[in-house]
């Protein structure tokens, strides 16, 4: 049995997910599964949970403002691993499913790299924009970082040459080095929507 851990503007509960339903819609209209009734910024109908093989997998209705898990927003369906983080409009979800953390057998390529913790916050910094859930936002600059850490631009460029060498991104890469770091440290999880809260 699956539950979601649902926090949102005026609501901290938890629902259930039966697999016997097979299909759970959410939105704030009074017709879905899961309302979520408190946040404006959620769609009438925004996303759904869908029981699929032995898998739950969530799916983005064409929401107005989008959904994403892990930070990354969701174009097309996609499995939930226990642990995951949801965010619809203002309201956050964390979909826990103990069965499905004991058989998952799949690893990550790469893990990422080790990090300072300096190293760690410029990281999270320079993702930031990207994880904030609009589309094709570009990663932060030098000085934003630096304004952010209230540190100066050569100590954010000594850490992101470090971070660089670390993930293995060099100077021939052809496109912005600033943007592949920023997938890689996603695409690793050495960044997750959870960073930006705590």
């Amino acid at each position: 049995m699956a539950l979601i851990e649902r926090a949102g503007p005026s609501t901290h509960d938890l629902v259930m997910l039966d697999e016997s339903g097979g299909l759970v819609t959410i939105g704030k209209r009074a017709d879905n599964k899961l309302v979520i009734d408190d946040d404006q910024t959620v769609s009438r109908l925004h996303a759904k949970f869908e029981y699929i093989g032995s898998a739950w997998c969530m799916t983005d209705m064409g929401s107005t403002n989008g959904t994403t898990v892990n930070g990354q927003r969701l174009f097309a369906p996609r499995t939930l691993r226990d642990g995951d983080e949801i965010v619809l409009g203002r309201t956050r979800l964390v979909f826990r499913d103990r069965q499905a953390a004991r058989d998952s057998t799949t690893e990550r390529l790469t893990p990422p790299p080790n990090r300072t913790p300096a190293e760690q916050r410029v990281l999270v910094e320079l993702c930031r924009p990207i994880l904030s859930g609009r589309a094709f936002n570009p990663p932060s600059s030098v000085n934003e970082i630096a304004l952010a850490l209230h540190v100066g631009p050569s100590a954010v460029k000594q850490h992101l040459d470090h971070l660089y060498d670390k993930f293995g991104i060099y100077a021939d890469a052809g496109e912005s080095r600033r943007v592949r770091l920023a997938n890689e440290a996603i695409q690793t999880a050495a960044v997750t929507l959870r960073d930006l809260t705590e």
